[in-house]
């Protein structure tokens, strides 16, 4: 079963991986990836980063990525969970576990799903700098590479 969350407020890691595998006992291995706000972009120090989006439409493409993932792989549940609003430096922004009977196909399935998500969901982010002033963030070169390696 997968669930797909866009929230403002933070996540705590162990009671989704609770709620993930409560009464579960076909799982074998579960994938984890946690993203979190740096503290500096570009090298710049930034007080805090704020993410947009459009709810409903952001929703439909994070259970369209969500998926695919299903098709690729044998998964026995997974969660994806993003944050929005303005988020300061160490705050958890994105959380992606795939629990599969397998530890490959639940590590495959994380790594897909995190890569997708950083090229293919709607958000806008924007960093606020220490210094003053700010910059929405562009797509960068290096996601789309990694998303490159599930095409096809």
């Amino acid at each position: 079963m997968a669930r797909v969350r866009v929230q403002e407020a933070p996540f705590d890691v162990g009671a989704e991986l609770a709620a993930l595998t409560a009464g579960r006992a076909d799982v074998g291995g579960i994938g984890l990836f946690v993203g979190t706000v740096r503290d500096t972009a570009q090298g710049r120090p930034i007080t805090a980063m704020t993410l947009e989006h459009y709810p409903g439409m952001t929703e439909r493409a994070l259970a369209a990525i969500v998926a695919e993932a299903e098709a690729r792989w044998p998964l026995a549940g997974c969660t994806v969970i993003h944050r929005v609003g303005r988020l300061t430096p160490g705050e958890g922004i994105v959380l992606v576990a795939a629990a599969s009977a397998h530890r490959q196909a639940a590590l495959e399935a994380t790594a897909f799903l995190i890569d997708w998500l950083k090229t293919k969901a709607p958000f806008w982010k924007h960093e606020d700098f220490v210094e003053g002033g700010g910059q929405w963030v562009e797509a960068r070169a290096e996601d789309d590479l990694a998303a490159s390696r599930w095409a096809g």
